[in-house]
């Protein structure tokens, strides 16, 4: 057992001396490796943590919406609704929501304006999200107008402005009481933009959502489950997309990898010959390179993961968000909270490191089962 460690030893030993041989060339395949893994890495932590990030959002929202449709339109839920909703079995709770949408022809931005379910501002304020704040330059006391689709003017203060942890959420929030909601949107009293419900079992929502469509045919249920599997499929696709823009990367590392596979230099062949001729076995020979093609890739595939890592997770994903969060003019800040999935981690090193392997053992192989002297003659 001494022996077989001190011969790894040595191994490893003259391997380092190998590549240090080759720095130039060795640095510059770490490089490009790390860049490979570097961005494929970025997009795969992205999508995990927007995944896990949207999740936690979604896990804080109604089991069941329920909007009402006319002619395939979403319309305004009118009165009577909520009490026929709360006979049916299974639903735990019903409250009518009012909420609506906001173009500011200003700044171009879209805002969304919502009564608050808890403390209402009073009268003439409103509580607003910490992106609209930022981007339009206000805090509390500040004075904000707006002109109603009915063509009002309408001048409300701002009374706070919702902390930043909920910025995900809450950047384009408008919070208002009841009555200044309705007077800027002029809605009827007793309509609801929708219906939020809450059921006794969850595992009956779909039985529930089931019995909504039967009793109110002009219904559309939404379950959050629903929501949260769109949303996956949103980031899958945007993840897809991100990927195939980082094809010609892809390719790149591949011709490199062929090349690799096609065959030795002259000066790595007259090594493998030399070291045939003082003794080294076929074995020997593999193994060094084995070494050698292991301390590059994995190396170079911490190196790029770890890149990755602090510029997802310290640098908001600078290079790869707008593609992966989406576009808008308010665009929400908020900080992703690590996610490492185990399964990733080891399918990126699979395809990035174990093909490397592969490319770099055939050429050593049949170098190492020639004759020496062929071997350093080419």
């Amino acid at each position: 057992m001494r022996l077989w460690i001190a011969k790894q030893r040595y191994l490893i030993d003259f391997t380092l001396s190998s590549l240090a041989r080759r720095k130039t060339k060795n640095i510059g395949l770490v490089l490009v490796f790390s860049l490979l893994v570097f961005a494929l890495a970025s997009v795969t932590l992205l999508t995990s943590a927007l995944r896990q990030e949207a999740a936690r959002v979604l896990a804080q929202s109604p089991e069941v919406l329920l909007q009402r449709m006319v002619a395939g339109r979403h319309d305004l839920i009118p009165p009577g609704y909520i009490e026929r909703i709360g006979r049916i079995r299974g639903v735990q709770h019903v409250e009518g929501r009012l909420w609506g949408y906001y173009y500011d022809a200003v700044v171009k931005a879209n805002y969304t304006f919502q009564v608050a379910r808890e403390n209402p501002p009073p009268p003439g304020r409103i509580v607003v999200g910490p992106g609209l704040a930022r981007f339009r330059g206000v805090q509390a006391g500040n004075v904000l107008s707006f002109r109603s689709y009915s063509g009002k003017l309408f001048t409300f203060t701002v009374n706070a402005v919702l902390p930043a942890e909920s910025e995900l959420v809450s950047a384009d929030l408008v919070l208002l009481n009841e009555a200044d909601f309705r007077a800027f949107f002029d809605y009827p009293a007793g309509h609801f933009t929708d219906i939020a419900l809450s059921v006794a079992n969850p595992q009956e929502v779909r039985t529930v959502a089931t019995k909504l469509a039967a009793a109110l045919p002009d219904s559309r249920p939404i379950l959050r489950e629903e929501v949260l599997r769109t949303y996956q499929s949103i980031f899958d696709w945007r993840e897809g997309i991100a990927l195939a823009l980082l094809s010609a990367a892809i390719l790149a590392f591949a011709i490199l990898a062929w090349d690799k596979a096609s065959g030795l230099s002259a000066e790595e062949k007259r090594e493998i010959g030399i070291l045939k001729a003082i003794g080294w076995e076929t074995g020997d020979v593999i193994r060094m390179k084995l070494w050698e093609s292991m301390l590059v890739s994995l190396g170079a595939f911490l190196l790029g993961y770890l890149a990755a890592y602090v510029h997802v997770f310290h640098f908001s994903a600078a290079l790869f968000a707008p593609v992966l969060k989406g576009w808008a003019v308010l665009y929400p800040s908020f900080t992703l909270v690590p996610a490492i999935d185990g399964l990733q981690i080891a399918t990126l090193l699979f395809f990035t490191v174990f093909p490397y392997a592969v490319a770099v053992l055939v050429p050593i192989w049949r170098a190492a089962i020639t004759d020496p002297d062929a071997v350093m003659r080419g």
